[in-house]
């Protein structure tokens, strides 16, 4: 009688549960493992009788048998085993990782992100079913009426303040025809005759608001698209500037005998965090020959001086290039090309940039259909547990007829900033994706602009430092360009730093007093404290400890949002 060896078996006529035929796991020796039994044994006949060239039993292999019968009796006993298998199905156990744990390779979470949308729509579907009970109405309209006030000012306005900007292109054409040593050259009055401009531009744009009377939705939208434009202006102004004063170095060099030799300077990049002079792999080889040789003939110290020459012209001509290599300045000095800048979706202008062949529809009509169910989310949240929660500690504090005592007011502020944690965790996130991933993303789309590397994985920041790194690249790709990188090699590295973060909590602490109308300097405080936060984070008692330094990050993030808010409006 065979022995059982499957779960899957069949009942014969006599009563024998037999294994029923199984497809080998290795086709090479198909053939065998259906001819062999569990045991080692050939099959029977269809009768049940052995075969006229076997006893039914597989025969043992003799010890002194060739190679190649050894190998196939084990090719058969490895199939046999895998394909063994027990009566009551078994668990498959072997040492492995939980998806979310640390060393998991596991990145996919899409399905919680449908779940944080699933969650905001049930929450938006409770709220509009209380409004109406309460009020008769599915939405409060104390924020939506808001939007269509002046709308017509806004637009105009909007429109005037980004032509306004197109004056950096007819400036940097002066710039650049201007005779070298002139006053109107890039280096020595164009820097200054920009700067001046973005100033004044920027002032005028920042006052509009006030001098209209504009609400505070309409000063938020325009506050932001300025800050855009001058970032994009800047930009746009001060690389074509570089420009300029590269191509008029490289049309010096066609008359060496009154050119400057100068080096070429690289400015810091986060692949050359030092910054360095430009040097040609040619000639760092052979700089230790060539001095030798310069000091043994003349012919030599003229072959140097030609090489240096090239090199610097190499140097040079290649700046004027743009990186992909199809345009050449000034060739890019055009309308459409500023206009195109404009409308992509980065801070930082480049001659050229790497574009997608076609402009998926599918993935920008969802983008911008997720923008308005953002900004729909955005508007319950602010009517529905912001603003509420805003004005009852208001009415609070500003009582007349019975003020509150010291210990009052910070019991109300406390109350006030707990109520704000969960709705200012939500907008944040929104607003996050509402600008990163769907507004970006469609002029990405629209502007065929394939570099869509807008943020990085943020939500695991350990400190404060690789937050502004992570959280907003286009921003940080543009301070780190125009601001660090600009006055490291005059001020070092620290300073650079900290101007960067001044810069940067200033812009901060001119969009909150647009919106408030109030200058406490709140949001400048704060972000500034992140400075001193990082070094105590870089410690040696606090580095490397990923998990506490993340919950660090969030409880500060969501409380500072918190806190920032209350103070501004209500103290």
């Amino acid at each position: 009688m065979s022995s059982t060896t499957s779960a899957d078996v069949s009942e014969g006529p006599d009563r024998i549960l037999r294994p029923r035929p199984r497809k080998s796991v290795h086709t090479q020796l198909s053939h065998i493992s259906n001819l062999s039994e569990a045991n080692g044994a050939l099959d029977p006949n269809t009768n049940g009788h052995a075969t006229a060239t076997t006893s039914g039993r597989s025969t043992p292999v003799p010890p002194d048998a060739p190679q190649s019968v050894k190998a196939l009796s084990s090719a058969r006993k490895q199939v046999r085993a895998e394909q063994r298998r027990r009566l009551f199905p078994t668990i498959e156990f072997a040492s492995r990782v939980s998806h979310f744990d640390p060393n998991s390779d596991y990145r996919d979470f899409h399905g919680f992100f449908n779940l944080f949308w699933i969650g905001l729509a049930i929450m938006a579907v409770t709220t509009m079913l209380r409004n109406v009970k309460d009020t008769g109405y599915p939405m409060r309209v104390q924020i939506w009426s808001l939007f269509t006030v002046k709308l017509w000012h806004l637009a105009i306005a909007d429109f005037l303040m980004v032509a306004s900007t197109a004056v950096a292109l007819p400036l940097q054409k002066l710039f650049r025809d201007a005779p070298a040593g002139s006053s109107l050259t890039w280096a020595r009055g164009g820097t200054a005759i920009m700067s001046i401009y973005q100033v004044l531009w920027l002032a005028l744009w920042i006052a509009v608001p006030f001098l209209f009377g504009w609400t505070w939705t309409a000063q938020v939208f325009l506050i932001l698209h300025t800050m855009v434009m001058l970032m994009k202006m800047h930009s746009y102004a001060f690389y074509n500037g570089h420009l300029s004063e590269a191509e008029k170095r490289l049309r010096d060099l066609d008359d060496p005998s009154t050119a400057s030799r100068a080096p070429a300077y690289l400015y810091p990049t986060p692949e050359n965090p030092m910054g360095t002079v430009a040097t040609s792999p040619r000639s760092a080889n052979g700089s230790a020959q060539q001095h030798q040789l310069l000091e043994k003939d003349h012919h030599h110290e003229s072959s140097e001086e030609s090489d240096e020459l090239a090199q610097l012209r190499e140097v040079l001509a290649r700046e004027l290039t743009s990186p992909i290599g199809n345009i050449t300045y000034p060739s890019n000095l055009t309308w459409w090309n500023y206009l195109d800048f404009l409308c992509c979706p980065t801070l930082c202008y480049e001659i050229e940039y790497p574009r997608t062949e076609n402009i998926d529809w599918q993935n920008l009509l969802s983008k911008i259909a997720a923008t308005f169910g953002c900004i729909f989310l955005l508007t319950i949240i602010s009517e529905e547990f912001i603003l509420p929660a805003l004005t009852d500690a208001s009415l609070r504090l500003n009582d007349t007829v019975a003020p509150p005592s010291p210990s009052e007011i910070l019991l109300i502020l406390s109350e006030t900033i707990s109520w704000l944690l969960f709705p200012f965790m939500l907008t944040f996130l929104l607003v996050f994706l509402v600008i990163f991933e769907y507004v970006l993303g469609a002029f990405a789309e629209i502007t065929h602009f394939a570099d869509r590397h807008f943020y990085s994985d943020w939500w695991n920041s350990t400190d404060w430092m690789e937050f502004s790194r992570e959280w907003n690249v286009p921003v940080y790709s543009f301070l780190r360009r125009h601001v660090y990188s600009a006055s490291r090699p005059y001020i070092g590295k620290g300073n650079a730093t900290v101007i960067t973060f001044l810069i940067s909590a200033v812009g901060h602490e001119i969009v909150m007093g647009c919106i408030t109308k109030k200058l406490r300097g709140y949001g400048f405080v704060c972000q500034m404290m992140q400075l001193p936060l990082v070094v105590l984070q870089r410690t040696r008692w606090v580095r490397g400890r990923k998990t506490f330094n993340n919950v660090c990050f969030w409880c500060s993030m969501i409380l500072g949002l918190s806190l920032i808010c209350s103070l501004y409006v209500l103290v």
